[in-house]
């Protein structure tokens, strides 16, 4: 039985609603889910990442013990996406850069506190979990999300089971080399798919081009107004859909990243789905058409076969509907144990 049809079979079995809760550096959000992936309430607040880990928790806390007061009942379990690298069994956050956390037992903590079942995985496990079960990816189970936001992460589901990897940190697309030479990542190796592709590369490469040619980015810099520090992706893309001719050379660098590495991953792992999301994406839909075009030029044959390449379907909401889908995945493994 696939992962997928646990989950499925706990929600059947008379499961209410689960907790999904979305852990980033400058918010938390925390979320009501049905059984049919709906969200029904959700609440938001600031992550107080200053006054460390149990400040932290302390929040999430308070919101889940708020939405049981508001449902009148209390979720089956809790399910947790965090930006960082998580233990597979003890839900053990062993380092987490945004929130400054090492070794935090965040899922521990939360289950002490809240006397229910709590499951913590990676933030972008959590969204592919989503993705597969709720969003672009429902009724497949063969698939690969790759989320290019400010960095690229994503997850790969092949037969039904997402892959964990032998120490959880399968997922981190990201960081494939795609260019021996290329610039440095912040991983500290050298041509990583983020690096080319990701956000916070192409608003320093926009940087670097308007300091290389002053006069070609003239307009690269008047969006940005006036200061070179002050690129980001998206002045690169306004740009670049104002018809300038350096940003749409840098945006054809990005999706020539982005058809390389989608190459790769279609060659390794075969996907009958590769769905791309993230804010890049978003900001540009334009790439999921481009980066289909490439991968069906340059894979093998046999790859792209049955290949569909669409856009992500869940957009913001994803991280919290897959965590509460692997709440739903916690509920049903404990009945089955029972």
């Amino acid at each position: 039985m696939s992962e997928k049809s646990d989950i499925m079979q706990g929600m059947e079995e008379g499961a209410s609603w689960a907790a999904g809760v979305d852990l980033g550096g400058t918010k938390v959000e925390v979320a009501q889910m049905d059984r049919a992936g709906r969200l029904l309430m959700r609440l938001r607040r600031p992550t107080d990442v200053k006054d460390g880990p149990a400040a932290v928790e302390a929040e999430i806390i308070a919101a889940v013990r708020e939405l049981i007061l508001r449902a009148g009942a209390p979720p089956v379990a809790v399910g947790v996406g965090v930006a960082g690298q998580v233990e597979v069994e003890s839900g053990m956050v062993r380092f987490a850069p945004n929130l400054g956390w090492h070794d935090v037992p965040l899922q521990a903590d939360l289950s002490l506190a809240l006397g229910l079942p709590v499951v913590v995985t990676n933030d972008v496990r959590a969204s592919t979990w989503g993705e597969w079960l709720h969003g672009a990816g429902k009724g497949c189970d063969d698939l690969i999300c790759l989320f290019v936001g400010t960095g690229i992460g994503g997850g790969v589901v092949s037969g039904g089971r997402v892959l964990a990897g032998c120490s959880n940190t399968a997922g981190e697309l990201g960081h494939m080399t795609v260019d021996l030479h290329g610039p440095r990542c912040h991983c500290g190796n050298r041509g990583c798919l983020e690096a080319l592709a990701g956000g916070w590369a192409i608003g320093a490469r926009g940087q670097e081009a308007v300091r290389d040619d002053p006069v070609g980015g003239a307009s690269l810099l008047q969006m940005a107004g006036g200061q070179r520090e002050a690129i980001t992706a998206e002045t690169v893309a306004r740009a670049a859909q104002a018809g300038d001719p350096l940003a749409a050379r840098l945006l054809e660098e990005v999706a020539e990243a982005l058809i390389a590495g989608s190459v790769g991953l279609v060659n390794a792992f075969n996907p009958c789905l590769l769905i791309l999301g993230g804010g890049v994406i978003e900001g540009l839909p334009e790439l999921v058409a481009r980066v289909d075009q490439g991968v069906h030029q340059r894979s093998l044959s046999a790859a792209t076969a049955n290949l569909r390449i669409v856009p992500a379907q869940l957009h913001n909401d994803a991280g919290v509907i897959g965590a509460a889908a692997l709440a739903q995945r916690a509920y049903a493994e404990t009945k089955a144990q029972r």
